[in-house]
């Protein structure tokens, strides 16, 4: 436990802060999921699930959850995936 003062609020915020990161990381691991199990079905909502995919991931980089390299890294692997999947 914290010794001062000062420290104590810096773990409560700690806390705070990984509680409301780790919500923004599943959220975008859960479009992320919906947006591959669509690929591989070749659904008619994989457009709207990449859209949603790409909205909430670039929120997260917003935040400071996700560097913008690696979210952009993702999305552009993933619009070329489902491109190559209507496309077929």
């Amino acid at each position: 436990m914290a010794n001062h003062k000062s420290a104590a609020k810096r773990a409560r915020q700690a806390i705070k802060k990984n509680a409301r990161n780790t919500k923004a990381e599943n959220a975008v691991k859960t479009f992320e999921k919906k947006v591959v199990k669509a690929i591989e079905a070749k659904s008619k909502e994989l457009p709207t699930a990449l859209r949603e995919y790409v909205a909430k991931a670039m929120s997260a980089v917003s935040k400071g959850v996700y560097k913008k390299e690696t979210i952009s890294r993702k999305i552009s692997r993933l619009s070329a995936r489902a491109h190559a999947a209507l496309n077929k």
